[in-house]
């Protein structure tokens, strides 16, 4: 959840600092590596949005190649940015083609899936996993020297930007940048960004077509309580 702040236009009195509220949902795997766990994720995702009462100006999703974007751009009203829609993004205005290093390998159809979802998977040259699951990431030194073996992978396949494929890799983009003289793009820094954007322009989702707002209908989020 995102209050947008920064700069004002010309002449406006400047706003205050954007705010970023972590919301982790009270149930679902503890990570995602897998459909089944994406989709658990998702679904608890949008229960925990649905049911959040505070003020908020965007949402951020910050599971990379994970499901629940286009629902949740159905569900509230204001922009929705996905880490994996906004890396890619940003990663196409540095080069003609980008690399995505993410956890598992079996991480990666389903980064593809979301990436030609998104519109950007043209520009994406390979998608690499470093071997470690998400929950192996807290050892720095470890991972560091996992992404730069598979970051070579994916430069050697053609790929002259470098995507983060995982929120627990967000550090890594200078040293391993530096190391391997490529751009790197932090998934999580670029929708922060690009959030922050759409809020100061005014833009929101469309809901002409794809992303109109649910019908209403019964839905049950949850068993009846005994």
């Amino acid at each position: 959840m995102l209050r947008a702040g920064g700069g004002g236009g010309a002449g406006a009195p400047p706003r205050p600092p954007t705010t970023v509220l972590g919301l982790t949902p009270a149930w679902g795997p503890e990570s995602a590596e897998g459909w089944l766990d994406s989709y658990l994720s998702a679904a608890a995702v949008l229960d925990t949005l649905r049911t959040y009462e505070g003020p908020y100006d965007a949402v951020v999703m910050a599971g990379f190649g994970e499901h629940g974007r286009e629902g949740v751009r159905e569900l509230v009203d204001v922009p929705v940015v996905d880490i994996t829609e906004a890396a890619a993004h940003l990663a196409c205005l540095l080069g003609r083609r980008y690399g995505v290093v993410t956890t598992l390998e079996r991480s990666a159809g389903q980064i593809e899936d979301s990436l030609y979802t998104a519109g950007v998977a043209r520009n994406c040259a390979v998608v690499v996993g470093t071997g470690l699951g998400v929950l192996d990431l807290g050892d720095q030194e470890r991972t560091e020297a996992a992404f730069v073996v598979a970051a070579e992978r994916a430069r050697d396949a053609g790929a002259e930007v470098l995507v983060l494929g995982c929120a627990g890799m967000t550090g890594l983009q200078q040293a391993v940048g530096e190391k391997l003289g490529l751009p790197v793009v932090d998934g999580v820094g670029a929708a922060v960004k690009l959030a922050e954007s759409l809020v100061s322009l005014g833009l929101t989702t469309s809901r002409a077509g794809g992303y109109a707002k649910p019908l209403p209908k019964r839905r049950i989020w949850a068993p009846p309580s005994e």
